[in-house]
């Protein structure tokens, strides 16, 4: 399996700290970036390529990418020249001759830990799986869901009425068999009306979910973060600091085994 990431936004509501620097590149968990942050979760699931798609601040991405690379993925990107204009439909619909086997998509803003990867390489198809997770309330730039009262998503969008909404997307999809082809196929005919030139690739997902059956897996209780805004990356950034020092407290040692009389 392989992923594709879509990075290829300045993330404009990060200003200034994007100004000169692409969201993806934005340091979170110290001085590790969003995005080498998504590469080492994937390689630690064993995806072994990736693919992303890059635009604002393409150099840069690119530079980090050859300085420091992250171990047991290779990476390539690929460049959105009307990362400026469009949004990320036309992104992903770029992406699309790196879509002839199993794959992943992910946002380029969306953060998981490693066991929320596991889960969705695990869903083993054929068809499309899109990532869910579920809270108290839901605002209006949520990309919220509704079910059909099991797993199958009957609709993906922000504006889906309170009173139908079961979970919402996270940013992360998979895509296996013959739901790469229904996908591409998709995506081919939403470029073709302009109105689409400003819409987001789930756009596409819930124009699929009228005519075919697209899975969704859950990942309640599970940690991940959107960063898209300036609040969202603190509150990311001491989400991965907590994380970081649970991960630094010494296991209590085993109590020695006994022989009693």
């Amino acid at each position: 399996m392989r992923a594709i990431i879509l990075s290829a936004g300045q993330g404009r509501r990060l200003l200034p700290l994007t100004a000169e620097t692409p969201k993806c590149l934005l340091e979170v968990d110290g001085a590790r970036s969003v995005l080498e942050l998504q590469l080492d979760a994937l390689a630690r699931c064993g995806i072994r390529s990736a693919t992303v798609m890059v635009g604002f601040g393409a150099e840069k991405v690119e530079k980090l990418l050859a300085h420091r690379p992250v171990p047991k993925i290779e990476v390539q990107t690929r460049y959105n020249p009307f990362f400026a204009v469009t949004d990320n439909l036309v992104t992903c619909w770029l992406a699309r001759s790196d879509m002839t086997e199993d794959f992943i998509l992910l946002n380029g803003d969306t953060i998981v830990q490693t066991e929320v990867v596991r889960r969705i390489v695990a869903f083993d198809g054929p068809g499309v799986a899109v990532v869910i997770d579920r809270k108290a309330e839901y605002s209006d730039d949520d990309m919220k869901v509704t079910l059909d009262g099991g797993t199958r998503l009957r609709a993906v969008g922000k504006a889906i009425p309170a009173a139908d909404v079961d979970g919402e997307s996270i940013g992360l999809i998979a895509f296996r068999g013959w739901g790469i082809e229904a996908f591409r196929n998709t995506l081919d005919k939403a470029v073709r009306n302009p109105t689409s030139l400003n819409k987001w690739y789930l756009h596409v997902i819930n124009t699929m979910a009228g005519f075919m059956p697209v899975q969704t897996v859950s990942i309640e209780g599970l940690w991940w973060a959107e960063v898209d805004s300036p609040a969202d990356l603190e509150e990311a950034r001491r989400a991965l600091e907590q994380q970081a020092r649970f991960r630094s407290i010494p296991a209590v040692p085993a109590a020695p085994n006994r022989t009693f009389a």
